[in-house]
């Protein structure tokens, strides 16, 4: 088990396209923990899709090794999060995993919308946050308006806001210097009971339902009984591991760490994000705070081009469910395009990413009906009704104009 004091719990937040994978792949490379051979672009984005479109889609953790300047050996976990706002909830829990932060900006482009969405979370999980002003290279970079705009808006002090190439490799050195100098490193008691946060979680073909954890309390052994605060299940760890960015088992994890377990789990449904892991027996029943189930916001209607592939967009939907807990699904029919699935999501990317896999991973070809949201008419005695479809709306030709339903959005 890695000391306490030489352990360093970080994200990288940023607004999209602000250079945050370029940088974890460079804090990879320079601290060896992939040999250059094995190095490729986007090195924590898994799926295809987000290589494509250069977007992060889920959370991903890698354990570095580093030797500072100081002679001594430290362990950075790097969470890489989502930078988009269907993913917030996401990125809010992985947060409270880590201590710190270090917030890229693009020094051509400023401070953007998501750039503040993102730090506010950092700020609200009470993080050390480390500036840090990418994309020098670029003729536009214009390094001392940035960081006067990051004292303006956001109210961080940019003084020392450390500059990055990213691409180029320039500043990275510096900048894993300022991991472990100015980002605190986490607390934690070896003898108290088991307290973990479930910060993600998806599905393995082989090993059932793979959880990212962090330690916050105790010790997490391999052939120990755990259960899950939200729901009382109760599991079997088969394995525990860290990411490099590899699996690589291990036999405990520490008050601290990060890692992950697999317990034979069969859903994604029953790993909630922001949950708390906890022993079987002699475990605590204080839950970690700002837990919330996730909740779809936005629903549309997705049909096969030819109905005789009904049975096998069943099956498509039914295998992404297991490993996206945020995506909700029930059969419906229509007139005009026969049987299909009305589905809920968290946005219109979340939205465009699942209709993307459906397509490309089981060639199904789809008819997508605009998207909509749910509305709430709240009626005169106090009763509220959903409103998923507008053929649903009550008949108001018969009602005084003082009794009408006031109708709102849920978002």
């Amino acid at each position: 088990m890695t000391e306490l004091n030489k352990i360093r719990n970080f994200s990288i937040v940023a607004h999209i396209d602000h250079g945050k994978s370029t940088l974890a792949d460079r804090l990879i490379q320079e601290t060896g923990t992939v040999k250059d051979r094995d190095m490729q672009e986007q090195m924590l984005d898994s799926m295809d899709i987000e290589r494509e479109r250069g977007i992060t889609i889920k959370a991903n953790t890698v354990r570095i090794d580093y030797k500072a300047d100081d002679g001594e050996d430290y362990v950075l976990n790097l969470i890489d999060t989502p930078g988009h706002v269907d993913f917030a909830y996401e990125v809010s829990r992985s947060m409270r995993a880590v201590e710190g932060s270090l917030l890229v900006v693009d020094s051509s482009q400023g401070v953007e919308a998501q750039t503040l969405a993102n730090v506010y979370h950092a700020m609200d999980a009470d993080h050390e946050i480390v500036s840090i002003l990418n994309k020098i290279d670029l003729p536009a970079s214009d390094c001392d308006r940035v960081a006067e705009q990051i004292e303006d808006v956001i109210g961080l002090d940019a003084t020392d806001a450390i500059q990055v190439s990213a691409k180029t490799g320039q500043g990275i050195r510096e900048t894993l210097e300022a991991i472990v100098t100015r980002l605190p490193a986490p607390v934690g008691e070896r003898d108290a009971p088991l307290k973990a946060m479930l910060v993600d979680s998806w599905y393995d073909a082989y090993l059932g339902v793979i959880v990212l954890v962090r330690i916050i309390d105790g010790v997490l052994k391999k052939g120990e009984r755990i259960k899950m605060l939200s729901n009382s299940s109760v599991h079997h760890v088969d394995r525990i591991g860290v990411f490099k960015p590899q699996r690589e088992e291990i036999a405990e994890l520490g008050p601290g760490e990060m890692g992950f377990l697999t317990a034979s789990i069969k859903q994604v449904r029953d790993t909630r994000v922001g949950d708390t892991i906890t022993h079987e027996k002699k475990g605590t029943d204080e839950a970690l705070p700002g837990f919330k189930p996730a909740q779809p916001v936005v629903f549309c209607g997705l049909f096969p081009v030819d109905s005789a592939e009904f049975e096998d967009l069943r099956d498509a939907i039914d295998k992404l469910a297991l490993n996206d807990a945020s995506f909700s699904f029930e059969m419906e029919t229509s007139a005009a395009l026969g049987f299909g699935f009305r589905c809920g999501f968290l946005g219109l990317l979340h939205l465009e990413v699942i209709r993307d896999r459906i397509e490309r991973e089981y060639n199904i070809e789809l008819i997508t009906t605009a998207p909509s949201v749910i509305y709430h008419i709240h009626m005169k005695d106090g009763t509220m009704q959903e409103l998923h479809n507008p053929a649903d709306m009550p008949d108001l030709t018969f009602v005084d104009h003082m009794q009408e339903p006031r109708i709102k959005a849920t978002i």
